[in-house]
This record gives C-alpha cells, structure tokens and sequence, in this order.
C-alpha cells in the first residue's frame, strides 16, 4: 500500500458513516459535533445525507436561500457560505431534497467523479477546528467521495447482532478505498449505541465487539434512551434538551474520547512525516 501524508495545516475531516440506517448515524453527528463546542472547538458540519436528519436534528431550515451541501459540491458556493446553528461554534451545510441527484451529476463528473468532494473542501479555508460528515446509510459514490475525502471514520454500530453483520464489510470497503485511492483514512473508532446493560444481548455483542475488534472499538457506550430519540424533534441537540441525563453524559464522554484519540492520531502521523522526510 502506498501512504499518503496527511496535511495537517487544514482542520481534520470526520466521516460518520454506516451504510446501515437506524444505528444512531446522525444523533452520534450532531450530538458529537455540539459537544465539541461545549469544550471549545469550532465545528463545521456538513449534512451530506439527502434526508436531511441532521438538518432538521439542529432546528434549520433545509429550503432557505443559504448554501446547502448540493450548492457546495455542484454551484461552487462559498466555502465560508455555512449556516450558523443557534450554538455557538457549530456552523452547518445544510441538506435538502436537492442532494438527491448527487450521485448522477456526481458521475457526469467523468475522471474526477470521485474526488469532487475533496477538491471542494481542499480549496476551502476554513476557520474551523474540525469538519464532521453526516454520511447517507449507503456505500455509493457520495460515500467514496466522503471517503476519499476525510481523514478519520467514526462507525456507529447499533447494539445487536444484525447490525454487526455490514461491519465487516464496512471496514473491508474503507481498506479498499485506502489502498486503490491512495488515501490516508483511518478508523477513529467503532461507537455502540443503543446500549442497555441491562440485558444479556448487549454485553455479549460487547464482549464480542471488544475480542475481535480491540482498541477499534471505542470505550464510551451510548445509551438508548428516551429521550436521545426525542430531542431531534425538537430541533435540539441532548445537550440543550437534557443536559444532565444519561444521554448527554455519554456524548460528552465520546468528545473526550474523540479529542484523546485525534490526539494520538496526530501524533502518530507527526512521527511518521518526521521519518519519511528524514
């Protein structure tokens, strides 16, 4: 496999991806991206999902005259042409029905089909810290032009057996794109969500999760909770809608967990830029 440097004069691109819906995709993106903030990071998350949950998950409007994540891709908007979310330093391409025809006019595209998304954000100066995804629950082409342009993946996995099965196909694919592409991607980390102790079934995907995947799998476990499914509704994130419940507490335990292994992350590519120009 050939490595690729990464750069790290540009904020770090995260994709949270499953091509799997209903594992907790979009409540781990905007849920992440806001506790973020809350520990000082500006934040710019980009909703490259047609359905526009994570849109409607903060409260904005997916059809106003702002930018939205097809204008950004295909229009050349603004880099800089984000929506400002009611928290500060979270900033959001919004996404609409448009996105739709994303992967049509992606493949009109010819030789740079793949690598629209990353030409767009490398051209971009953006005065952010990090760069969140919200991926479609699906592995096509929008997918690989995420893939190929961001640097960490973050892998919701729902708590039971049936969401585990694409898993492995998920990192197969990501190993895939890693070697023909030429792209330095990583996986972050493996997150459970839905997580209830109380039941034999998640400990053992847990104790399973945690044998063959080791360190890939994250130590935060989200809970299923109530109310993690209502806030969406409300336009807010758990933060906002209960600060100090369970749900909260575990996203704000994945920022920190996030942060240590961005962290580490950058260390370790430090070293290896340092060997390579040696």
């Amino acid at each position: 496999m050939t490595t690729v440097s990464r750069e790290t004069s540009r904020p770090p691109r995260i994709a949270i991806i499953n091509q799997k819906g209903g594992v907790g995709k979009t409540t781990t993106a905007v849920n992440l991206a806001h506790g973020l903030t809350i520990q000082g990071k500006r934040v710019l998350l980009l909703d490259l999902d047609a359905q526009g949950n994570a849109t409607t998950a903060l409260g904005i409007e997916k059809y106003t005259t702002n930018a939205s994540t097809h204008d950004f891709l295909f229009a050349n908007a603004d880099a800089t042409a984000f929506t400002k979310s009611r928290y500060e330093g979270l900033d959001v391409y919004p996404a609409n029905v448009a996105l739709i025809r994303a992967e049509l006019e992606l493949l009109k595209l010819g030789d740079d089909r793949d690598r629209q998304l990353k030409q767009r954000l490398d051209k971009a100066n953006l005065p952010h810290d990090f760069v969140i995804i919200d991926a479609p629950p699906s592995l096509g082409i929008l997918t690989l032009n995420i893939l190929i342009a961001c640097d960490y993946v973050l892998v919701p996995v729902q708590c039971e057996y049936l969401a585990l099965e694409g898993l492995t196909m998920l990192i197969e694919t990501i190993d895939e794109i890693r070697n023909t592409h030429e792209v330095d991607l990583s996986i972050l980390g493996c997150l459970l969500t839905m997580v209830d102790l109380r039941t034999n079934l998640s400990q053992q995907i847990i104790k399973d999760m945690r044998t063959h995947l080791g360190e890939l799998v994250m130590k935060t476990l989200i809970p299923r909770t109530v109310r993690l499914s209502e806030c969406p509704s409300h336009g807010k994130t758990i933060f906002e809608y209960e600060r100090w419940g369970p749900g909260a507490r575990a996203y704000e335990a994945l920022c920190k967990e996030f942060l240590e292994r961005i962290e580490a992350a950058q260390k370790q590519q430090l070293l290896h830029n340092a060997e390579v120009n040696q």
